[in-house]
């Protein structure tokens, strides 16, 4: 009685298994690796903004600090945007004629806010709170990059949990410091901070932390 099949048939059959393995394996890797990478989670690309607000003139040259613009990140869970009050404090007085700045003053005298695009966000599932972090001394440069060489501001870091476990799993490492322990040795002692000096940072690493 000759074979029902072909000699070939059983290559056949293990080339077409080896295949559907690389395909089954592919079809659960790809998508973890896909969301992983710059082209989903916007790393390095610059944004465009309705104002060319330089940070490079802004910090480096004249010494302007993160917090003065962005005041809200040391007392609440946002960072927030500076009102045109704020720029105009010293465009009034300094290139006041400027045409790069008639969005400025538009948004000055109509007291209407500017519409600036974002850069950096969360999931609306995420709870993040600025404040914490920036009572901990955790620098804005350790999540928000070298800003102030920055021409455009761009995201430096993909801002994932894992990301963001790394941090709260070891601080030391991440940081070069323990969150909270080393309070003290970094000057931050000031009436800001009475009660933090010896509160030891827990791990923080339980789902409800963060997703609320």
């Amino acid at each position: 009685m000759p074979a029902l099949f072909p000699p070939w048939s059983n290559r056949a059959l293990r080339g077409a298994l080896v295949v559907a393995g690389i395909l089954g394996v592919s079809a659960i890797c790809f998508p973890m690796v896909y969301v992983r990478t710059p082209f989903v989670t916007h790393e390095h690309l610059a944004v465009d903004q309705p104002v060319a607000f330089d940070h490079r003139h802004h910090v480096l040259d004249e010494g302007i600090s993160c917090l003065y613009c962005h005041a809200d990140a040391e007392r609440s869970a946002y960072a927030g945007l500076p009102s045109t009050d704020v720029c105009m404090g010293c465009h009034s007085q300094v290139w006041n004629q400027s045409p790069l700045l008639e969005p400025v003053r538009r948004s000055y005298f109509s007291d209407r806010a500017i519409a600036w695009n974002r850069v950096h966000s969360l999931a609306e599932f995420v709870y993040f709170d600025h404040s914490v972090h920036v009572a901990r001394g955790v620098a804005c440069a350790h999540c928000h990059g070298a800003v102030e060489s920055m021409p455009r501001v761009e995201k430096t870091v993909p801002l994932d949990m894992g990301f963001c476990l790394d941090c709260h799993r070891n601080p030391r490492k991440e940081l070069g410091f323990d969150a909270g322990r080393d309070l003290g040795a970094m000057r931050l002692e000031d009436a800001r901070f009475p009660a933090h000096a010896d509160h030891a940072v827990t791990g923080l690493t339980t789902c409800s932390t963060c997703h609320r």
